[in-house]
């Protein structure tokens, strides 16, 4: 007996199944395993069938045909193949959360793509999928783009594909949820994601700035942004926002935030810091831990704008010790500093 997949469409009508799968019982195979996939030209069965020896692929493909199916695909399978489909998902889950960067290679085995790449700008096109490709919006920032011979994509499959993508997202973001940073005169800070839940604490911190403070970080006016203005801050579309709390005070009321937001292949950083807590090195740590993110997300260049009197901010940028390329625009600076691109594996 030889393992083959068996991929066919057939009239989403009672009883065509039944049909699809009397005719291959009469020919000696075997039905381990079938999955339904609904779809606008109708239900698309996917089979792991045990077949007997003798049995070629033409055989199959006329057993299909004459069982009602059409658009037929088969290919010869392996012993892997008798995992079922959530085992082998949730296993790739379990993988993703230990390993978030191997999301490429999640996708390329759970869809069997010939080929799995990754674009630090979104796709020109909506997330989708044609006949051969898919395309799948990456929350960090970015698109995935599957390309595979045979068999067409599914909507099921997107939708399984999108999910672990997701979930490759939130174990990024979940490994850079929060550490303790020690400054330099043995202050203790934790370090963590924002969420929607902290725009009041944000909120607080902007409160809590001086005017110069806030004018610096926005670069015009020193007034207090909006609610609608706080929530895309601390949940941006494509990027993230770090927040600084003081555990040592009542409330650990956020001290600093730091946001990451990406446009096209490269993600602008802007910090904001209360001010008894300037010169002492926080802005330059969360400076740092924005720029690994970015390397991790894939982006090219991480693109600051200040003001040229901005003392703190400048010497936070040299203290990285990477050449950065400075434009001037009156009293506003424009410096880019280029990242080594650590882009999520693709395949």
């Amino acid at each position: 007996m030889a393992l083959w997949r068996i991929r066919a469409t057939v009239d989403d009508r009672p009883g065509y199944l039944s049909v699809l799968t009397a005719s291959l019982a009469l020919r000696g195979v075997n039905i381990l395993t079938v999955q339904v996939h609904t779809t606008e030209a109708g239900a698309v069965d996917d089979f792991l069938v045990d077949a007997p020896e003798e049995l070629d692929e033409a055989e199959l493909l006329a057993a299909v045909a004459r069982g009602r199916g059409r658009n037929c695909w088969v290919a010869r399978s392996e012993a892997r193949g008798l995992a079922d489909q959530p085992t082998r998902v949730l296993g790739l889950a379990t993988r993703l959360v230990r390993d978030p960067e191997a999301a490429g290679e999640a996708l390329r085995v759970l869809l069997g793509a010939d080929e799995v790449s990754w674009r630090p700008a979104p796709a020109a096109d909506r997330p989708g999928i044609g006949d051969t490709t898919m395309r799948l919006a990456d929350p960090t920032g970015g698109t995935y783009l599957l390309r595979r011979a045979a068999p067409s994509f599914t909507p099921a499959e997107f939708a399984r594909a999108q999910a672990l993508v997701e979930l490759a997202a939130a174990a990024v973001r979940r490994s850079a949820e929060q550490v303790t940073l020690v400054l330099s005169d043995g202050a203790e800070l934790a370090v963590r994601v924002a969420t929607a839940d902290d725009v009041p604490a944000v909120g607080a911190l902007h409160e809590s700035c001086s005017a110069q403070s806030r004018q610096r970080r926005y670069l015009g006016g020193a007034g207090l942004p909006t609610p609608a203005r706080l929530r895309r801050l601390v949940e941006p579309d494509r990027g993230l926002t770090l927040l600084a709390t003081d555990v040592d005070a009542p409330g650990e009321p956020v001290v600093a935030m730091a946001n990451l937001i990406a446009e096209g292949d490269e993600a602008e950083a802007a910090l904001l810091v209360r001010d008894d807590w300037q010169r002492r090195g926080l802005g330059t740590a969360l400076l740092r831990r924005l720029v690994r993110h970015a390397e991790q997300a894939g982006y090219v260049a991480l693109v600051l704008h200040t003001q040229a009197d901005n003392g703190p901010m400048l010497r936070a940028l040299r203290r990285l010790g990477r050449p950065a390329p400075v434009d001037r625009d009156g009293p506003v600076l424009t410096v880019t500093v280029p990242l080594a691109v650590t882009a999520p594996s693709p395949s």
